[in-house]
């Protein structure tokens, strides 16, 4: 399925990207990257493009690019996933590359606790799939595997601007500490987000990664509400837990950050995304609304935290409107 950049399918909607640096993904290995970089591959960010930029190798490419193969074969590279993770559906991305790009691709998965080598054991996700100049390729993947790599093949070579892995991270909480805190919230622990009211600007799956954001659009950020309301955002946690501590962060919102901020919760069993959203019009309230300020990590914790049984899913009411970075809920596993 090829698209524009704005059409998304149903299977990268709110949808983690396992290959996302920001979890920790890294490409390990190219058999070629003359042209272009491999770590270009799984970067955040949409890739871009200067007419004029040149570098020792000819012209600059945002994006992994082999160099012209005269000896048969093909190219492929090896990309370490951010978590592992069941993957629901792939973007094989050649924005800018036109007569570059490679007319075809394939992915397979392995599970590797480290590095793979020869003795892996790769199953083909994807088959060879045709691809075209400066496209999004959506494919969605029917295993319900998780996978700990990827290897991408192109058929020869050339180049690829981004590969976007879509999923749902599969954490191991087997050992943990059951008195201990634990983000449960976080991406790579299984957090993932459900739904939202609007998400007009930034990229509203980092709400749920580590670190503090890198800039404004490093987050989740609605539109200037001009009608009575509030706006809201629903995730579901990593497991079950008992809430404890809650992080809410404003960082690089200034003049657009949120006045207030309450949170809902609860334990959810068999359900659809579109009936968690009614559903969660009448959760309990896990934490009452709460001040906030421009440009901070606002963390809450006794007797702000009312003592709910355990709860999976959460709902983050923000007043009327506004950004926030990072979500951050903290418990222990139930």
């Amino acid at each position: 399925m090829t698209a524009p950049s704005g059409d998304l399918p149903a299977f990268a909607k709110n949808a983690i990207n396992l290959a996302s640096p920001r979890l920790g993904a890294e490409v390990l290995y190219a058999t070629d990257d003359f042209f272009a970089d491999k770590a270009r591959l799984i970067q955040d960010g949409p890739a871009q493009f200067d007419p004029d930029k040149y570098d020792d190798n000819g012209k600059y490419m945002d994006g992994w690019e082999s160099r012209r193969r005269r000896q048969g074969g093909h190219d492929f590279c090896v990309v370490k996933l951010g978590t592992r993770g069941i993957i629901r559906g792939v973007d094989i991305d050649t924005s800018h590359f036109t007569g570059n790009y490679p007319p075809a691709a394939s992915i397979e998965a392995c599970v590797s606790l480290a590095e793979p080598d020869d003795g892996a054991h790769w199953i083909e996700i994807l088959g060879a799939v045709p691809l075209g100049p400066s496209a999004h390729h959506y494919h969605a993947i029917s295993s319900n595997e998780s996978w700990t790599h990827l290897r991408l093949h192109i058929y020869p070579d050339g180049g690829v601007a981004r590969l976007r892995v879509y999923g749902d991270p599969v954490p191991s909480w087997e050992g943990k500490d059951r008195n201990a805190l634990h983000e449960l919230s976080l991406a790579n622990n299984g957090g993932r987000i459900i739904a939202y009211n609007n998400a007009h600007y930034g990229s509203v799956w980092t709400l749920l990664t580590s670190g503090r954001g890198i800039n404004m659009g490093d987050g989740w950020e609605t539109r200037r509400r001009r009608e009575p309301g509030n706006d809201w955002i629903i995730v579901k946690l990593g497991a079950p837990g008992i809430v404890e501590k809650v992080e809410i962060d404003t960082c690089h919102y200034k003049g657009n950050y949120p006045d207030r901020c309450s949170l809902q919760a609860a334990r959810v069993g068999a359900s659809t995304d579109s009936s968690i959203v009614t559903e969660a019009m009448f959760w309990p309230e896990l934490m009452g609304e709460q001040k906030l300020e421009m440009d901070r990590i606002h963390t809450f914790t006794g007797d702000a935290i009312r003592r709910l049984d355990p709860v999976n899913h959460v709902k983050l009411n923000i007043f009327p409107d506004g950004g926030v970075s990072r979500l951050r809920i903290f418990g222990k596993l139930a």
